[in-house]
């Protein structure tokens, strides 16, 4: 008989842990300036995309530039460009 995987551990695995940001290093010097804006611009949709993806818009169709922008004040994150706000609209067209 085989035995679950769950009852070989000693410790239960706890999923609904709270979640802590990664401790953030410094970005590479040496770069162009315009390398630096595009990063950041990427880590900002990023976020935007997955606190959509989170309060339950899926399709780029819902994510108009005001709800994007809604939901990045609801974050704290400061107002994303309409740039930003297409990249949030790509990253979420490319997540399914």
């Amino acid at each position: 008989m085989a035995v679950p995987a769950a009852a070989l551990t000693s410790k239960p695995v706890l999923f609904d842990l709270p979640y802590t940001p990664m401790k953030k290093k410094p970005l590479p010097a040496g770069r162009p300036r315009q390398w630096y804006i595009s990063h950041n611009r990427r880590l900002k949709a990023m976020r935007l995309a997955i606190a959509l993806l989170d309060s339950g818009v899926y399709l780029p169709s819902q994510a108009p530039d005001h709800r994007i922008r809604t939901t990045a004040a609801r974050v704290g994150i400061h107002p994303p460009s309409d740039t930003t706000c297409h990249m949030v609209r790509a990253l979420l067209r490319y997540s399914r």
